[in-house]
């Protein structure tokens, strides 16, 4: 399945996409929860829509963000050798663990909100997993009976507060909008191998970004696995698993970042594409 949510910030719907259509499903669950994933949701709603008469959404709608508000999104740093040389760092002989706030989510075309007072906002297109089982010491060999599905996401980060204003990284990735997530949540059936996936990301049209995750340092049963000895994973988390060179960092001969009126563009084979146009804090 292919699950979305559509409607107004703040007062988004579920809905699922069937072939080349929308439809919505709050009239079958509530919301892509916490409870939805924990409750065996997934399999709740495949046998409902089978028989139920689903009405259709227009496509022209907004989509929100893929999921409801999770517990927690847990983002693994420097986990593509390429990002990790272009960024002049070692490669990490564990994951690198940090977390992104969740009021960072965003739907996937929303516009980004460059921070007050940011001078180096960048971009990091992303797969992302989303927790379908609660799991603490959960092994590797059961790593995926965990993981619900797959989303797009981009990591954005702003790296004078990341990497110069001392302290963790959660302060350079947290700000408002820095985390697009969608346009859909695509189930494990629909994804016939995680790690053979394109990931790519353009600029104004550029493409700066064109990765693949057959090149993850950790891979995701190993990343689920590795999370769960250090806290509980609960159904809806989302476990970010890095990016590929060619963010704004590790531009030649010099970084750049974004500025008001670049558009953004990435995707992930089989998991759609999204699109944020930069606008300045204030809309100034």
């Amino acid at each position: 399945m292919k699950l979305i949510r559509f409607g107004e910030a703040g007062a988004e719907k579920p809905g699922v996409i069937i072939g080349d259509h929308y439809y919505d499903v709050s009239a079958l669950v509530s919301d892509y929860n916490e409870a939805f994933f924990g409750g065996d949701g997934l399999e709740k709603l495949k046998s409902a829509i089978a028989s139920a008469d689903l009405p259709q959404v227009d496509k022209s709608v907004r989509l929100g963000p893929a999921l409801a508000r999770p517990s927690k999104i847990i983002c693994v740093g420097l986990n593509y050798k390429d990002h990790a040389a272009e960024t002049n760092a070692p490669i990490p002989i564990e994951p690198i663990l940090f977390f992104k706030a969740t009021s960072a989510i965003a739907g996937p075309n929303d516009d980004l909100i460059i921070p007050k007072n940011s001078k180096k906002t960048d971009w990091e297109v992303e797969l992302a997993i989303v927790i379908g089982k609660k799991g603490s010491y959960v092994t590797e060999e059961n790593a995926l009976e965990h993981v619900a599905g797959y989303v797009l996401h981009n990591d954005y980060s702003e790296r004078e507060f990341q990497l110069e204003r001392n302290g963790q990284w959660v302060k350079g990735k947290s700000a408002d909008t820095f985390a697009p997530i969608g346009p859909f949540i695509a189930t494990q059936d629909e994804i016939a191998d995680v790690h053979s996936l394109r990931l790519w990301l353009t600029v104004n049209g550029k493409t700066l970004q064109d990765g693949n995750t057959s090149n993850l340092i950790f891979n995701v049963p190993f990343m689920v696995s590795y999370i769960s000895q250090f806290m509980t994973l609960l159904p809806g988390d989302v476990i970010s698993t890095g990016t590929p060179a060619g963010v704004g960092l590790g531009q030649k001969p010099e970084p750049w970042y974004l500025k008001p009126g670049d558009v953004v563009e990435l995707g992930i084979d089989g998991l759609g594409t999204s699109k944020q146009v930069v606008k300045a804090y204030g809309g100034n």
